[in-house]
C-alpha cells in the first residue's frame, strides 16, 4: 500500500474516515457485568438485510401481540375444532384434549420423543416434532388427524423465519439451526451455533434478527436472519440454564427463562446485552404473554407454581402455586385468553389454570412426559413456531 502522503488530498480524507470507523462493527458479545456501565455501549452495527426478506407489518408499531387479541382468528383457522393437543415424550404419543369438557378425546402414536407441537407459519398444519425419531409427524387442525411423518434430523423445536420462506428446525444434539423449506421441509442451509443446547428462540420486532438460549453453554446467540449468521454471541452467569425466550410487546426486551437461576433475565432486543433480572420461582422454564399483552406468565416448573410478571413493571404481581404440587412446563393461552394451558413433565397430566385467578380448573391425566402441548386454533396472521408465537 502506497503511503498516505502520497495520496491525493481527496482520498486522504476518505482513507481517514475509513480508518477513523474501523472496530466499531462486527458481532455484539455482549456482557457479564451485573452492575450498569457509567454510560450505555452503543447498539452494534448490522448489515443490511436481503431485499428479498419481507415481513408483514405489525398492526400497532407499539405492541407485536397486536394481532393476538380474543377473537382475532385468522379466516384460515376458523372452524377449526378448538383442541389442545399434548406430546407425550415417554409415551410417543399425542393426546387430544377437548378444552370445554376437559376431557382427552383421542390419543395417536407419532416418532421417537416428541418434544413440540408446532403450528406451521401458514397456520394450516400442526407440526410434532419427534426428536429421536427424526421425523416430522403433521396434524390436519381440520381433523385433528395425523398424517404421513417428514424424514427430518433431530428435530427438538421447531420455528419459522418471520417472512415465511423457511422453518427453522432446532437441532439440539447436533448444535444446528436448519433452515428447511416452510412447505416441503427440503434443507436449504445447516447454521452451526457455537454454543451447546441449544433449544427456545425468539424474534426481534422487525423479524431481522433471532436470539437463542443455549440450556447447556449458559449463554444466548444471536443470528441474523437474512444472512442466516450468527453475529452475537452473550454469556450468563455460570450455571445458568436459559430457557423459553419472549419478546417484550414494546419489541425492546427479550425474556428470558433461567432454570437455575429461578428467574428470567431482561436482554436489551436493540444492543443484546443484559440489563435485569427479575426472580420469579425454581426451575423458571415456559414463558406466555397474556392476551391483552399486559403479563408474561412464567411456569415456575421445579416450584410447581406459575409466576405473573407486570410488562409496565418488570415486577412479579402474582404467583399461583398448583394445589397439590405439579410440573408446569411448556403449554400456550387460549383463544379468548382465560384459560392457561400447562404440561406437567414430571407428572403425566395437563393444567388448565384460571388467568383471572390462578385458581386450577382441571387437572387431566394424559401419556408420560406431557412436553410442549399447543392450544389451537390461536388469534394471529401468523405463525413463528414453538408452542404457539403468533404476530
Amino acid at each position: 500500500m502506497q503511503p498516505l502522503r502520497q495520496i491525493p488530498a481527496c482520498c486522504a480524507v476518505l482513507v481517514a474516515l475509513l480508518v477513523a470507523g474501523c472496530g466499531s462493527g462486527g458481532p455484539s458479545t455482549g456482557t457479564t457485568a451485573r452492575s450498569p456501565s457509567p454510560a450505555p455501549a452503543p447498539a452494534p452495527s448490522r448489515p443490511h438485510p436481503q431485499p428479498r426478506f419481507k415481513v408483514p407489518p405489525l398492526l400497532n408499531r407499539h405492541d407485536v401481540y397486536a394481532a393476538d387479541r380474543p377473537g382475532m382468528l385468522s379466516p384460515v383457522v376458523r372452524g377449526f375444532p378448538e383442541r389442545v393437543y399434548v406430546p407425550n415424550s415417554e409415551s410417543d404419543t399425542v393426546s387430544v384434549i377437548d378444552p370445554h369438557t376437559f376431557k382427552v378425546t383421542g390419543e395417536f402414536p407419532v416418532g421417537a420423543l416428541p418434544q413440540h407441537v408446532v403450528p406451521s407459519y401458514d397456520l394450516k398444519t400442526l407440526w410434532v416434532t419427534n426428536d429421536e425419531g427424526n421425523s416430522l409427524t403433521p396434524i390436519d387442525p381440520k381433523t385433528g388427524k395425523p398424517g404421513k411423518p417428514v424424514r427430518v434430523t433431530d428435530p427438538y423445536n421447531m420455528y419459522f423465519t418471520p417472512d415465511g420462506r423457511f422453518a427453522i428446525v432446532v437441532a439440539e444434539r447436533l448444535e444446528r439451526l436448519d433452515f428447511r423449506d416452510a412447505h416441503s421441509m427440503r434443507l436449504h442451509h445447516s447454521l452451526h451455533v457455537p454454543c451447546p443446547g441449544v433449544d427456545h428462540m425468539d424474534f426481534t420486532a422487525d423479524g431481522r434478527y433471532l436470539v437463542a438460549s443455549c440450556e447447556f453453554g449458559s449463554s444466548l446467540v444471536e443470528v441474523e436472519v437474512p444472512r442466516e449468521k450468527v453475529v452475537g454471541s452473550l454469556p450468563l452467569p455460570e450455571g445458568s440454564m436459559p430457557q423459553d425466550v419472549k419478546l417484550s410487546p414494546d419489541g425492546r426486551l427479550f425474556y428470558v427463562a433461567d432454570m437455575m437461576a429461578g428467574g428470567v433475565w431482561l436482554v436489551d432486543a436493540a444492543t443484546f446485552r443484559r440489563i435485569g433480572f427479575i426472580p420469579t420461582g425454581a426451575g423458571a422454564h415456559g414463558l406466555y404473554v397474556s392476551r391483552d399483552s399486559r403479563y408474561l406468565y412464567v411456569s415456575d416448573r421445579t416450584e410447581g407454581a406459575i409466576s405473573v410478571i407486570s410488562f409496565a413493571r418488570r415486577k412479579v404481581v402474582h404467583q399461583w402455586v398448583l394445589p397439590g404440587g405439579g410440573s408446569p412446563d411448556m403449554g400456550g393461552v387460549s383463544a379468548d385468553g382465560k384459560v392457561l394451558w400447562l404440561s406437567g413433565r414430571y407428572d403425566a397430566e395437563v393444567y388448565a389454570i384460571s388467568t383471572k385467578d390462578g385458581r386450577l380448573l382441571a387437572r387431566i391425566p394424559v401419556g408420560r412426559g406431557p412436553h410442549g402441548l399447543c392450544v389451537y386454533p390461536q388469534p394471529g396472521r401468523y405463525s413463528l413456531g414453538h408452542t404457539g408465537v403468533f404476530r
